[in-house]
């Protein structure tokens, strides 16, 4: 999958995890960049990913994941086949 259709999905995760229509993330776009993005919300955000992608992220994945960019990296590369 292209990493604008994962980024453009990611956001509506994001809105729908964190209860606001207006939020808006990028690439460089971290926890400390969004209110109320605490462990408790990442792990939200890690169940509705897999969900919404039909994959799995292994512990490895979820420990570098520091920015959106590294949210879409992983999705992208695990739904390649799916372009």
């Amino acid at each position: 999958m292209h990493t604008d259709a994962v980024q453009a999905r990611l956001t509506a995760l994001f809105r729908d995890v964190f209860g606001d229509p207006a939020l808006v993330i990028h690439p460089d776009t971290t926890a400390n960049d969004v209110e109320g993005w605490d462990s408790g919300r990442m792990i939200e955000l890690i169940v509705a990913a897999e969900s919404e992608f039909g994959i799995r992220f292994t512990t490895r994945e979820v420990d570098g994941m520091a920015r959106v960019a590294d949210f879409i990296a992983i999705i992208a590369r695990k739904t390649a086949d799916r372009s």
